[in-house]
């Protein structure tokens, strides 16, 4: 059992902030989409390329449970490449200015990042931080959404008042 860390918890970010931040990577991905479409169009419009339009067209012939599963793979690839490139960040996070942290207060690890978006997989996940505390991905993989400007300002403070009457060497 991971330490959980009384700065993490006090610093989460709020259920309106997660709500805006699976709406706007919602809408990230399906922005994603309409752009592939459009790069579709123009290569084969412009170079007569056949290939992405063709995927293209597969993809608009997709059953509703094939569309579900397809578009839920993507969503999961996108939150999992940029939370662990980008250190606990996705588009959203940044406009919100939140990011995804351990229990103890480190960056997520490779693992701990798959756990987390493997997780979201579970019907219901993505409002289940709305119940009560955390999310069940969040619980699951042992990491917190937190606000950053809040967290940076308590951690600096608490270093702060650490550092109080300690020998300065000059």
């Amino acid at each position: 059992m991971r330490k959980i860390l009384r700065i993490i918890e006090d610093n989460r970010a709020s259920k309106g902030v997660r709500f805006a931040n699976l709406i706007i990577d919602r809408i990230v991905v399906y922005i994603l989409f309409f752009l592939f479409g459009t790069f579709s169009v123009l290569m084969y419009q412009l170079l007569n390329i056949e290939f992405f339009i063709n995927i293209t067209d597969k993809l608009s012939q997709l059953s509703r449970v094939e569309d579900i599963v397809v578009t839920s793979l993507f969503y999961f690839i996108y939150l999992f490449v940029m939370e662990y490139f980008t250190k606990g960040r996705t588009v959203g996070k940044y406009i919100t200015g939140t990011r995804v942290l351990t229990t103890e207060g480190t960056t997520p690890t490779l693992q701990e990042c798959f756990i987390r978006n493997i997780s979201r997989l579970v019907p219901f996940d993505a409002l289940s931080f709305l119940g009560g505390g955390n999310g069940w991905h969040d619980n699951w993989s042992d990491t917190r959404v937190i606000n950053i400007k809040n967290y940076v300002a308590e951690k600096q403070a608490k270093d702060d008042i650490n550092s109080l009457g300690a020998k300065e060497n000059f």
